[in-house]
């Protein structure tokens, strides 16, 4: 072996130790840590960096759901609806606007699958702002795919005109940027909390001034940061919101979303989709719609129970855990996953393609390098390393602050840098 390569093997292993010193320090510091031991799968060797996509499930979802299969669903069968189910949607609604979303009781509720809830909520807006002369709706280039969609789709129906705001892949939407954007023919902005790509955190509250200066209204899509940031929705002045509950709420696969109507704007709420849940009294069964009074008038149809139950679990842990102390977590876990970055994947090439002020960042980073592609996650997919893959050459590290530790960062990240540099799995520590 020639010198200059002894001396990559001896740098490499270094680099390894203090990283492993670092993650192991980290984790026994982590007031957290014991919270990682409520979720199924901790205990394995899987590296689990997509919780930002779906959230693992709670060892109690498992109990929760069992019970209610023997004892509500086949115990007391129809009778559960009025003993229980029908309050559901805005209970377990009032403790995450209480637990999550800084949010006084009767303005959240659970609902229908994140699409249908933005779908319901930029009607509302567009309701609510009722003067003729607003007839634009403001948006941005790097939002989620579905909330383009759906006011490219209300836009055409409407006969509404767009106003795109450009905004760059890891900076993301500014306040400035939106102050330029929004005016007197502005009636709705919609836009992300948290990028879905770079994870770029949005100044809501400045953000959301500036669309009210304008006299407009806004909707925020808070699927990134509903259980991972702190938020004061109603400090701030948001008009509407929507977030899943899959991901850091850790409902389940397709589990409902939730609406946030600020109780402003509930008593003349105007929602498109008429349904019987959301009638004055549902088994009425009358002729004619009226909606009920406040949030309840938000649902249409009928309340999807399941991933109701398994989110409580996780609500009633971060009420015991506080957001204020997921949130510092989160920061430490992507402070962490930023420094091995710098050190293991940086001198391969690859770049960060989010912002690296802990302050800008929600609970992921993301990370872009040309030889990144689909099969590169499939491949540590099948190697039991699970990130995200974004195009066009973006691998995203999700890091769901209760159930992910740091050595699990380290032992993720040091897989992405193997599928990078093979040569450096051999001259390394050998893990």
């Amino acid at each position: 072996m020639s010198t200059q390569r002894h001396a990559t093997a001896g740098t490499t292993e270094d680099t390894a130790a203090v990283l492993e010193q670092r993650a192991e320090e980290l984790d026994n510091q982590d007031a957290l840590a014991s919270y990682r031991n409520h979720f199924i799968g901790t205990d394995t060797p899987l590296s689990y960096l997509d919780g930002n996509s779906l959230g693992r499930p709670l060892k109690r979802t498992a109990e929760d759901v069992a019970a209610f299969i023997r004892d509500e669903w086949g115990g007391r069968l129809i009778r559960g609806w009025d003993e229980r189910w029908l309050a559901m949607p805005q209970g377990i609604g009032d403790q995450l606007g209480r637990a999550v979303l800084g949010a006084a009781p009767g303005q959240t509720i659970i609902a229908d699958s994140t699409t249908v809830v933005l779908y319901k909520l930029i009607r509302a807006a567009l309701a609510a702002a009722a003067d003729p002369d607003r007839n634009e709706l403001v948006l941005d280039t790097q939002n989620f795919p579905t909330d383009r969609y759906l006011v490219e789709g209300i836009a055409l129906e409407e006969g509404l005109t767009l106003r795109w705001i450009q905004a760059d892949q890891a900076a993301g939407v500014t306040a400035e940027q939106v102050r330029d954007a929004v005016g007197p023919r502005t009636a709705v902005v919609l836009l992300s909390h948290i990028a879905y790509r770079s994870g770029h955190l949005a100044d809501l509250p400045a953000i959301t001034a500036a669309v009210h200066d304008a006299g407009a209204l806004v909707v925020w899509d808070l699927c990134h940061s509903a259980g991972s940031v702190e938020m004061d929705l109603d400090g701030a002045g948001v008009d509407f919101a929507a977030g899943c509950t899959y991901k850091y709420l850790n409902g389940g696969p397709g589990s409902p979303a939730f609406a946030y109507v600020n109780h402003r704007h509930l008593p003349s709420l105007n929602q498109p989709i008429w349904g019987w849940m959301g009638r004055k009294d549902a088994f009425e069964m009358a002729a004619g719609y009226e909606p009920a009074a406040g949030i309840r008038g938000f649902l249409s149809g009928t309340p999807a129970i399941f991933g109701m139950i398994a989110m409580q679990g996780t609500l009633d842990l971060i009420e015991e855990a506080t957001m204020a102390a997921i949130r510092e977590k989160s920061v430490q876990l992507t402070a962490f996953a930023v420094e091995v970055f710098d050190a293991l994947l940086a001198p391969l090439g690859a770049e960060l393609a989010t912002p690296r002020d802990p302050a800008r960042r929600g609970s992921h980073i993301t990370v872009d390098h040309s030889d990144f592609t689909k099969a590169t996650v499939e491949a540590l997919w099948d190697g039991d390393v699970i990130p995200d893959f974004r195009a066009p050459h973006g691998i995203r590290v999700g890091l769901s602050p209760l159930s992910t530790s740091f050595r699990e960062v380290l032992q993720g990240m040091e897989a992405v840098r193997d599928r990078l540099s093979p040569v450096s799995t051999r001259l390394g520590s050998g893990r």
